[in-house]
């Protein structure tokens, strides 16, 4: 049985005055979801957008740890 079908199952179980509270958490759920995706779309076309000519530098992580003052 898939974890999918499981949650379905258990939800047969939860009496009515519970349900809402389900409802809440899953739509908690979805839309924290939503608002990431939209929040990651945003930084990418930020990105994409950027003139800065130096934004594409690549750095090695000792270049990295040096610069931050990490051992």
């Amino acid at each position: 049985m898939s974890t999918r079908e499981m949650i379905i199952n258990l939800l047969d179980k939860i009496p009515d005055y519970k349900i809402g509270y389900v409802l809440a958490y899953i739509q908690g759920i979805t839309a924290d979801e939503e608002a990431d995706d939209l929040f990651c779309e945003r930084m990418i076309q930020d990105y994409i957008k950027d003139t800065d000519p130096t934004k594409d530098d690549e750095y090695t992580l000792e270049e990295c740890k040096k610069e931050w003052g990490i051992n």
